[in-house]
């Protein structure tokens, strides 16, 4: 009985914190929105600049959210996957730039670097399933845990050995230049790009057979075998298509910051690992959803929260209100906006 209060005092007191955060933001916004700081435009250029980014994140959380679903198993070395592709794809990048095929034949040039980056991330995704994680399965989750952890970091400064420390900068594509319907196409083609993968993604796990292997692996791999699944082969294709999903967003980020380096899979890494905890770890549409709501309120946030309570450089907090949203969402609703993980029919 003791240890009940004590449990049921400890979500009081969580709540109560979760409540006071709402206050906050209430007020901050309430404040914002009646000091007429920001105009009509510039709410919508920062929503359409979160859904770009939330885009990213989304394609990144895919990853994160369909190797948890096959293996209940949080690969924290997928930001490199995300980011090992990018960086090698900018080698071809700056390669074409200079004999100045970007400028010339930019959508041939924009699908060969998405390509090549797509199979560079598949490609490690898949030697990181084989080499750290095939071996430690039925493992405690913990083993497989730090091995996550330790395949990070060595990848890290794998890639760090290959390509050098320093920054190296995209070039630009004049294609992508100007502006669609008034917005910046590059954020245009971002978002655009990042649904046509999640479309693509949704259709092969509900109409194809490999999709229904996922679905059957994700309900009970057990069961699955016995029934004539190639377990093996169908864990890996997932973390091929998780790594696929990763070096499209790589390019994707790269076209609209313009940097990458050996340590650019960090943050939108853990961004990404938000995201799908945030739309519900495990599922898929979540991962999708969670990744535009984390984007759009980075985006808004600082502005619409901090700028009202007369917090300077409000714009700094972004991780903070992003990862504040995330308590949010996890005092009020623990498995995210659309729950955990899907049941096989909605995979």
């Amino acid at each position: 009985m003791k240890l009940g209060r004590k449990i049921d005092f400890a979500q009081i007191i969580v709540r109560t914190i979760g409540i006071m955060l709402l206050v906050v933001v209430v007020i901050g916004s309430i404040a914002t929105l009646q000091s007429g700081r920001y105009t009509t435009e510039q709410w919508l250029n920062f929503i359409i600049s979160g859904l770009a980014q939330g885009s990213i994140y989304a394609l990144i959380a895919l990853g994160y959210t369909m190797v948890y679903g096959v293996l209940r198993l949080i690969n924290f070395a997928h930001g490199e996957v995300f980011m090992s592709g990018a960086f090698t794809a900018f080698f071809l990048a700056d390669a074409l730039d200079e004999r100045g095929w970007i400028a010339q034949y930019p959508l041939p040039s924009l699908l060969a670097i998405v390509l090549l980056s797509a199979g560079i991330s598949a490609a490690v995704a898949l030697a990181v399933e084989r080499i750290a994680y095939r071996p430690l399965r039925g493992t405690p989750r913990l083993v497989a845990l730090i091995t996550a952890i330790g395949a990070s970091f060595f990848l890290q400064y794998t890639f760090r050995g290959f390509y050098g420390s320093g920054v190296k900068v995209y070039p630009n594509v004049p294609l992508l230049s100007g502006e669609i319907f008034g917005i910046q196409a590059t954020l245009v083609v971002a978002f655009l790009s990042a649904m046509l993968m999640l479309g693509l993604l949704y259709a092969l796990i509900q109409l194809t057979k490999t999709g229904r292997a996922i679905r059957a692996v994700s309900e009970d791999l057990e069961t699955a075998a016995l029934m004539g699944v190639d377990v093996n082969r169908t864990i890996a294709i997932t973390f091929a298509i998780g790594g696929i999903m990763a070096g499209v967003a790589g390019v994707l980020y790269a076209l609209i910051f313009k940097q990458v380096d050996f340590f650019m899979g960090f943050v939108p890494g853990i961004k990404a690992f938000t995201a799908a905890v945030l739309g519900g770890i495990g599922n898929i549409p979540g991962a999708a959803v969670g990744g535009l709501f984390l984007g759009v309120f980075e985006a808004i946030g600082p502005s619409l929260f901090l700028d009202g309570l007369g917090i300077p450089a409000a714009h700094q907090m972004k991780d903070a209100i992003a990862f504040t949203m995330l308590v949010l969402i996890l005092i009020f609703r623990p498995t995210g906006i659309l729950g955990e993980r899907l049941a096989t029919k909605r995979a």
